[in-house]
């Protein structure tokens, strides 16, 4: 049962997640990255470089045991999820801005994605390599998350109407079966899930609150404007937790190695939200908006 939740269900689930996020995309929302290259190529920088780069660093600090350390790893080299879009929604932030580093950082991901985790694994498990995501394993990263947005792009374009009809149904739908399929697959395997919560509960909320802290304060000091500098620290600070999921059970085919994820996933929308509250109720900083 285990088994074919995690190899069929997760990656239906996603594909369905992916769908949704496409019927809610068109060629437009792309070309909003050249209105906001500023915005977007900090954005970019922080979830890219220093993210993977910092995960690293609490990863050593926390010494967690190779597995779990290659799962934080694939956590951190996850693109930011479609709860940032809710939750920048709901604090004031350029949900323009989000959609375009959904999107892109959609696509840069499945070169990314694999780079990171095979580092991972060649540091922290040697002589794991059977592990690593070689290229018809990347391919399959790929399909789950591209081609199921660009059947949703074609959808919207196609039939507008019906696009915008489905949209929340589509997206009700995923979150019902993801819930389902994630629920009957931690039922699964509780035990290994149990006896590494304590263990993950403290890095997974540090990174999530410096990953939020680092999406929002670096634009702000590069003089981004606010609400692009919310939308910037909830598309950075949310991991796409669902991915990292997909990615350790369905390609990596390990149980263990999902565990960070989808510890990040439940405690994410607790800390998100109180950070949303908190920079919200912040006066604006004195730092002018960009021309």
């Amino acid at each position: 049962m285990g088994s074919a939740l995690t190899t069929i269900g997760l990656p239906v689930a996603l594909g369905i997640i992916m769908l949704g996020l496409g019927l809610s995309l068109t060629l437009r929302d792309f070309a909003r990255i050249a209105k906001h290259p500023k915005a977007v190529i900090i954005a970019l920088a922080c979830q890219l470089i220093l993210l993977p780069a910092l995960c690293f660093g609490l990863v050593l600090l926390f010494q967690l045991p190779p597995v779990l350390a290659v799962g934080m790893m694939l956590l951190a080299a996850s693109p930011g999820g479609t709860t940032a879009n809710l939750y920048s929604h709901l604090f004031g932030g350029d949900i323009a801005l989000n959609i375009s580093l959904t999107a892109i950082n959609s696509v840069i991901s499945v070169v990314t994605l694999p780079f990171i985790v095979n580092f991972a694994i060649g540091y922290f498990e040697p002589g794991g390599g059977q592990l690593g995501i070689d290229f018809v394993e990347a391919l399959k990263v790929f399909a789950i998350v591209l081609i199921p947005v660009a059947i949703g792009m074609l959808v919207r374009w196609w039939k507008p109407a019906f696009a915008k009809a489905m949209d929340k149904p589509v997206r009700i739908a995923s979150i019902i079966i993801l819930v389902i399929v994630i629920a009957g697959a931690v039922v699964a395997n509780l035990t290994p899930l149990m006896e590494n919560i304590a263990a993950l509960a403290g890095i997974t909320v540090l990174f999530c609150v410096l990953s939020l802290t680092i999406g929002f304060f670096i634009p702000r000091l590069s003089r981004v404007s606010k609400p692009q500098s919310i939308a910037s620290s909830f598309e950075i600070g949310i991991h796409n937790a669902t991915l990292a999921i997909v990615i350790a059970q369905s390609v990596l085919d390990n149980f263990e190695m999902s565990l960070p994820g989808a510890v990040y996933g439940v405690l994410m929308f607790f800390v998100a939200a109180a950070f949303g509250f908190l920079i919200r109720s912040r006066k604006p900083a004195q730092v002018p908006a960009a021309a």
